[in-house]
């Protein structure tokens, strides 16, 4: 009797776990794989001009815990280049974690940003690019109680060191495409 009862408890905890893919997944499992370029940003190197941020503005870059980064740079390759593309898509408009907040075009590049949470309480905005001119990326913004269009402006009061931030390798390989 106890073994039926504890191969039913083993049962049941592998069919509650949610085997729905997510953006974190999916980073982690092609940060190393070639051809990917990973960064993980603490907030810690990336600073704020407090002397012209307003207050709104240094609110929401408290609200910003880590930033990391994926690209998958184009390099003449339709085939890999569509299935990441897809499979990005697919997390992100399958899975009921992501609600899509806007799409855009950006320089000739396709933007979406979702989010992760309810409006009033965002911990995860998730940026997701794509050109045959650059490849794919994604950026996943993590923290607390985000507000995405506050994350936009801030940007505007922004001090990054590439120097610091170990961008080198995204900055050789977009230097290329161009």
């Amino acid at each position: 009797m106890k073994k039926a009862v504890i191969i039913l408890s083993v049962l049941a905890i592998f069919v509650s776990c949610n085997q729905q893919k997510t953006i974190q997944t999916y980073i982690v499992e092609n940060q190393d794989k070639p051809g990917f370029m990973s960064v993980d940003l603490p907030m810690s190197l990336i600073q704020l001009n407090t002397d012209k941020a307003p207050i709104d503005v240094k609110k929401t870059y408290e609200s910003i815990k880590k930033v990391n980064v994926l690209g998958l740079p184009y390099l003449n390759n339709d085939k890999v280049y569509e299935i990441e593309k897809k499979t990005i898509s697919t997390i992100l408009n399958d899975s009921p974690l992501y609600k899509k907040l806007m799409k855009m075009d950006m320089n000739g590049m396709r933007v979406a940003i979702y989010y992760n949470g309810v409006a009033t309480n965002i911990n995860e905005v998730i940026v997701f690019g794509y050109s045959k001119k650059t490849g794919v990326g994604l950026a996943r913004v993590i923290g607390e109680n985000m507000n995405p269009s506050k994350i936009i402006k801030m940007t505007e009061y922004l001090k990054i060191d590439p120097s610091k931030l170990g961008l080198q390798q995204f900055k050789q390989v977009l230097d290329t495409i161009e």
